[in-house]
């Protein structure tokens, strides 16, 4: 309509400043990938051997990793209540949406890995950088 003015919002914050931020804090958190890997390449597994299969992870940080997904509703945790009883955990469908970001990713990663270590070589090189 003419003459009408549109309402303009000012939001800020940096997860507005760039909209991937809070898409970076839920999926790539220290162990949240391990976590995910782990459950997509083996599927439904217990503690333990997640424990076992990302073998840097404290217990106490796999347990919070794994409440903290399965709040994100990436990771779907099933109890059995049986004799003893029994917890597995497996990747949600929301956490499977991710595998083309993750391939996208490890794609990135064959191709340009090397050229990363070899920009910081060059840089850690060059006399005129400080120093720690």
């Amino acid at each position: 309509m003419a003459g009408t003015k549109q309402a303009t919002t000012t939001v800020s914050g940096p997860e507005f400043a760039c909209p991937v931020s809070p898409v970076v804090d839920i999926v790539f958190s220290r162990w949240t990938t391990p976590v995910l890997w782990a459950l997509h390449t083996y599927g439904r597994q217990r503690f333990v051997e997640l424990e076992r299969r990302i073998s840097t992870i404290t217990p106490k940080v796999l347990t919070q990793r794994l409440r903290q997904l399965e709040r994100d509703g990436l990771v779907v945790r099933t109890y059995h209540p049986e004799v003893p009883p029994r917890v597995e955990y497996e990747i949600s469908e929301l956490g499977l949406s991710l595998a083309p970001l993750f391939a996208h990713l490890t794609e990135w990663g064959t191709a340009n890995l090397g050229r990363v270590e070899e920009a910081r070589r060059a840089y850690d090189a060059d006399p005129a950088r400080p120093r720690p």
